[in-house]
């Protein structure tokens, strides 16, 4: 039982010089070269003598409470009310949902398609909207269906839309 104790005495006098040379740069091998300083001036990583570093604002909190009337009045330059051809589109386990604005082409929409609406579990997404008193006219024509205020212009992007009302499946497009 006494080799263990010396092993392991030995092992960490054979590693010694090992960790005493942990600080030390070992150069394996120096091929020359040009030296990467411009490459870092360019992104002025270093401090410059007599060059003061940007002064940096922080914002500071809005102190008025923030809530969805704080994020109106949204638009989204991208979408306008018209005409949405039926498309199919493959996107699996996407939740549906649909996008209005806040027009009398949406309104017509939203109250025909409230129950089917309802059924799927869609969430609204009003993509063109003024005010808080807006939105709230919009969720009076369909209570129980959330409407959220959202830019709409990346989505629109993504799935190449132009128009809106529009529901949006995990299978296609319709309006």
């Amino acid at each position: 039982m006494k080799a263990l104790p010396t092993l392991t005495v030995c092992l960490l006098l054979a590693w010694l010089p090992v960790i005493a040379q942990a600080d030390t740069l070992i150069i394996v091998d120096d091929s020359g070269g040009a030296s990467a300083l411009p490459y870092y001036e360019v992104l002025n990583l270093q401090p410059r003598a007599g060059v003061s570093a940007p002064r940096m604002v922080i914002p500071r909190p809005p102190t008025e409470a923030i809530n969805e009337a704080s994020m109106l009045p949204v638009r989204s330059m991208r979408l306008s009310p018209g005409a949405v051809a039926r498309r199919v589109i493959e996107a699996p386990g996407l939740p549906p949902f649909f996008l209005v604005g806040d027009d009398q082409r949406s309104s017509a929409w939203l109250q025909q398609r409230a129950l089917r609406l309802r059924e799927l579990g869609a969430v609204g997404l009003v993509v063109n909207i003024s005010s808080a008193e807006s939105l709230g006219a919009l969720r009076a024509l369909v209570p129980g269906l959330p409407l959220s205020p959202v830019a709409g212009d990346d989505l629109a992007e993504r799935l190449g839309l132009q128009h809106y009302p529009v529901l949006i499946t995990a299978t296609g497009l319709e309006q």
